[in-house]
């Protein structure tokens, strides 16, 4: 079921707003800090931080690199330690797994749970962890960026615990895993090859090639996630189904990339975009080792570069995701299947990768305020799928409503392009927003009420991050003419 929106000016939410930030509150932001820091105090294990007590139990990746950028201000150790934790499940081929899962969890809070993906067995041939049980696909690669930010906020106390030379090998196999088993059809970009794996787990962009699958018996498995949270905010069963069958798939496969069929291939530029923020971080933990950077520099604009080629659209004015199995190649030097005509907000993350064709960042820098995004006009937070798309839900996850980290990520990305004031005023709408929604894991992109979980793990620590640097990025003069990298 979908939600047509309502007409920008004849909603209340919709009213003209302030173009720029309000004026800083002291006090308030105080005591926002402070509820920021009692959330992830209650969140946390001793070892990592769940996203949420009820709904998300376990240690999830792209989570928990967020979630360290946030606890650098409180405590760069901890953050450090948040990163660490994740980083020791990580298997022997390199990738880092999307959930890392508590034994002290009852089995059942959650599914799939260990028995499902059973990664010590079924993955042993890929060097799953036999210490601890995790999934066998992956997130967003997120990782170096959080490792670069937390080192850069206590760079003594980093130094010390060798923060950087312990994590700079799995950061460096990480990115080797995705850059040698992912590329499934050789253009230079990373695939996905689950729904699960780009975050934006139920988008309207994975309708077309979930359509392919049939999904798994319903019977064979029960949803835990309609315990904790509402039918209408949560993906449908067909949709459940269809994660079920393909996570299956891989499984039965031994989680190989080379084996698997992956009946889901999607280059997704959301991911990209941060896997190549992600290179040009992990160029300057390099550097900062003394070792060599250019290699890291080299891959993040080959990686820049892929994503203008295989996924820009000049007509949609903004990236799209590409199917790979969408039909028979076109041609024998074309790249594989076609890109999916929906608009998502994954395609408006290369902002934050430095580097972009400035026609192209311009267009995107429009395409954020224009009719599909509204962003400063129909609504204050951008949306995670096009207003206007005949698939948008405003409540359900991740085919409308609006979410922190993704607009945490496209401050940055507007300040990195010029953008100083309009970073800043989504800064103080974010603020504004997370505290109203009691920190919500996502929220209605038009009227800000809250969805999903309260007292959500990365909406907590990106406020402390927004509340400690809220406009993030190099000199604007430079940001506008180079897109020059930020810490």
């Amino acid at each position: 079921m979908t939600t047509t929106p309502p007409v920008p000016g004849t909603h209340a939410a919709a009213l003209p707003r302030p173009r720029t930030a309000p004026p800083r509150r002291p006090d308030t932001h105080r005591a926002l800090r402070r509820a920021a820091a009692r959330v992830l105090d209650g969140n946390w294990t001793g070892t990592s931080t769940v996203p949420s007590r009820s709904l998300y139990p376990h240690q999830w990746s792209w989570d928990s690199a967020f979630i360290a950028i946030g606890l650098r201000h409180l405590s760069p150790v901890r953050a450090q330690r948040e990163l660490e934790t994740l980083l020791s499940a990580q298997w022997a081929d390199g990738r880092v797994p999307h959930i890392v899962f508590n034994a002290e969890v009852p089995p059942d809070a959650y599914f799939p749970s260990p028995s499902f993906w059973r990664s010590s067995t079924a993955g042993a041939s890929c060097g799953a962890p036999g210490a601890v049980e995790t999934s066998g696909i992956v997130q967003p690669p997120v990782h170096a960026l959080a490792a670069w930010l937390v080192h850069s906020a206590d760079p003594h106390a980093s130094a010390r615990r060798g923060f950087l030379a312990r994590v700079h090998p799995r950061l460096v196999a990480w990115h080797r895993y995705l850059a040698r088993h992912r590329d499934l059809d050789g253009g230079g970009l990373a695939a996905v090859v689950h729904p699960w794996e780009p975050g934006m787990d139920n988008s309207p962009c994975w309708d077309g090639p979930l359509s392919r699958i049939t999904p798994a018996d319903p019977a064979t498995y029960r949803r835990a996630d309609l315990t904790h949270g509402d039918a209408a905010d949560r993906p449908t069963d067909l949709d459940y189904g269809r994660y079920v069958r393909l996570a299956a798939a891989y499984r039965d496969h031994g989680y190989r990339d080379a084996a698997a069929e992956h009946a889901f291939a999607v280059e997704d530029p959301g991911f990209n975009a941060l896997y190549a923020a992600a290179e040009h971080a992990l160029a300057r933990i390099t550097e900062a080792l003394g070792h060599d950077p250019g290699p890291h520099r080299a891959r993040a604009a080959g990686l820049t570069d892929a994503l203008v080629r295989r996924l820009w659209s000049e007509q949609a004015g903004q990236f799209l995701a590409r199917d790979l199995r969408a039909g028979p190649r076109q041609s024998g030097a074309g790249p594989a299947g076609r890109l999916v005509a929906e608009r998502s907000a994954a395609g408006l993350l290369p902002l934050v990768v430095p580097g972009l064709p400035r026609p192209v960042a311009d267009a995107l820098l429009r395409t954020v305020a224009g009719e599909h995004f509204g962003l400063g006009s129909a609504v204050r937070l951008l949306p995670s799928y096009d207003l206007r798309g005949a698939a948008f839900d405003r409540r359900r996850y991740w085919r409308g409503p609006a979410w922190f980290n993704v607009n945490w990520l496209l401050v940055r990305g507007l300040s990195r392009y010029g953008e100083r004031a309009r970073a800043d005023a989504l800064a103080g709408e974010v603020l504004r927003a997370a505290g109203a929604t009691r920190f919500a894991e996502y929220l209605d992109p038009y009227t800000g009420e809250g969805r999903g979980a309260r007292e959500f793990g990365w909406t907590a620590a990106l406020t402390l991050d927004l509340l400690a640097d809220p406009v993030v990025g190099a000199d604007p003069q430079r940001a506008s003419r180079t897109g020059a990298p930020v810490p």
